[in-house]
């Protein structure tokens, strides 16, 4: 029974009984089973690995895409029926203005008459960067912008009215005689104000659907369509009275004044001329109404444009002239703040909202201001001319150093009151005037633009006996020559003059 295994209870028997040749066959199974294992676990790893490089790729193409498109118009965005994307805004503009121009109606009246309109003739106002900054913006800015097989159709920005199609269609095919005109309104530059101008009945070109190609041509711009128009009889198509009312409504804009400040001293009022430029009225010839519409867009530019203009200031060194205490003797030049207005658009928001109201304003630009600054120059000469006295005393740090006897302008030319300081001079000049020619003048310093002192050899009287009643200059300060060289010598420019004291009616001396 020694061949017999029992598998129950001794299976300690089944080893001792396997041969060598059995162990070993055992042995290769086992490895063949690792192998087989250690396969799959490999393919698995390589599937996993090749799955991760297509997320990483999809994600990087992804973000490269939203990057490439970032700045162009995204997949899946056309201008009616034309595909932009990929275009930037240069590029967008192009094509705009060429489906722009190649959007045209062909109008018959089945009687003979024809003509070719475009956008243009037909009043209607495309605007082109408002345009491509909607083609740009079509789809958003989400995940979803990249995503090819969604579509956006965008169409033009654009602003149609009645009245230029009514005024085209009419002018084209109806004669001067026949013609039905809407009263309508204008600006007068005689009065600077609107003013009614009176219509009248007769025949008028039906323009619906002239009208209807006009939207169907900014809906899916570039293309050529046919329209035939019929005509009817009317009676005047917007009457007198109420292009009359609406003439009364855009005077009462008018007369509120607008007045901008840069929040230091600066301000403008706005010309009534500009404002009336931003009241546009929009006739609705079917409901022979007038509306009165403010372009917004209009005064933004308008702001944008003149307020640094109007009211930027360089900033400016304000100039004292001190004494040897500091104190202030005379501001030669008055400090201005420096001022850099900026956000045009808030001011045109308020404007537009004061004219829309009928109301004035007085509105405060925002504005980066910058301080001025103060110089002060410590007077070391000075020279106080006193007409009481008819003498100019002359003072060294506040101390009197000369003093001489002077004659100043006559009755008619006095020597100005004021402070001033010596700014130009010459050795000897011809001076000149409406009723005189002095040659050979010396020893002049001027103050006051014509006023200055001078040597005046031909004026001893007025001079020894200090009466310019009788013997006074054109306004200058007549000193004998010694004098007036003293001055010259030890008086530069920048010397403060201080003219003071009433105007004797005679001699002081």
């Amino acid at each position: 029974m020694d061949n017999v295994i029992n598998n129950g209870n001794e299976p300690e028997a089944l080893t001792s009984e396997l041969s060598q040749a059995d162990i070993a066959a055992l042995g290769i199974g086992a490895h063949v089973q690792l192998k087989k294992k250690g396969k799959r676990h490999l393919g698995i790893i390589i599937a996993a690995i090749v799955f991760a490089v297509l997320i990483v790729a999809l994600v990087a193409s992804f973000f490269g895409a939203r990057w490439y498109y970032k700045d162009k118009a995204a997949p899946g965005v056309s201008l009616g029926n034309v595909a932009v994307a990929g275009q930037d805004a240069t590029q967008l503009k192009q094509t705009v203005d060429q489906r722009v121009q190649n959007s045209k109606i062909i109008i018959t009246d089945g009687q003979g008459k024809k003509a070719t309109a475009n956008f243009k003739d037909l009043g209607v106002k495309v605007d082109t960067d408002k345009t491509v900054q909607n083609l740009l913006a079509a789809k958003g800015d989400g995940a979803g912008r990249i995503v090819p097989f969604q579509k956006a159709d965008v169409k033009l920005a654009a602003d149609v009215a009645d009245l230029p199609i009514d005024t085209y269609l009419t002018n084209t095919f109806v004669k001067d005689g026949d013609k039905a005109v809407p009263s309508s309104i204008a600006f007068d530059g005689n009065t600077n104000t609107f003013v009614a101008n009176a219509g009248h009945g007769g025949r008028s070109p039906e323009m619906n659907g002239v009208k209807k190609s006009v939207n169907t041509l900014i809906a899916d711009p570039g293309q050529v369509k046919s329209v035939k128009i019929s005509y009817k009889n009317i009676d005047t198509p917007i009457t007198e009275e109420t292009a009359r009312t609406a003439a009364d409504s855009a005077n009462k804009i008018l007369a509120n004044k607008i007045v901008i400040g840069n929040g230091d001293a600066g301000k403008f009022e706005v010309p009534v001329v500009q404002l009336a430029s931003w009241i546009k009225p929009n006739a609705d010839l079917e409901k022979g109404s007038i509306k009165l519409d403010i372009d917004k867009a209009a005064i933004a530019g308008y702001m944008n444009s003149e307020m640094p203009k109007r009211l930027d200031q360089d900033m400016v060194s304000q100039q004292d002239i001190v004494d040897g205490s500091g104190n202030v003797l005379v501001t030669m030049t008055k400090g201005v703040n420096g001022v850099k207005v900026k956000d045009g658009n808030s001011v045109a928001d308020q404007v537009y909202n004061a004219m829309t109201s009928s109301q004035p304003a007085t509105i405060q630009a925002a504005a980066d201001i910058t301080k001025f600054d103060v110089k002060q120059t410590k007077s070391e000469m000075r020279i106080v001319v006193d007409r009481s006295t008819q003498t100019a005393t002359v003072y060294k740090d506040d101390q009197q150093v000369q003093s001489f006897p002077v004659c100043t302008g006559k009755p008619g030319h006095e020597t100005s009151l004021g402070n001033y300081v010596i700014n130009v001079r010459y050795t000897v000049q011809t001076m000149r005037g409406a009723d005189y020619v002095t040659p050979n003048v010396q020893w002049v310093s001027y103050f006051n633009g014509g006023q200055g002192f001078h040597g005046a050899p031909w004026n001893p009287t007025g001079i020894g006996t200090g009466d310019p009643a009788g013997h006074g200059s054109h306004g200058c300060v007549n000193m004998n020559i010694s004098d007036a060289k003293w001055i010259f010598d030890n008086c530069p420019q920048g010397t403060l003059v201080q003219v003071v004291g009433a105007q004797p009616g005679g001699p002081v001396r």
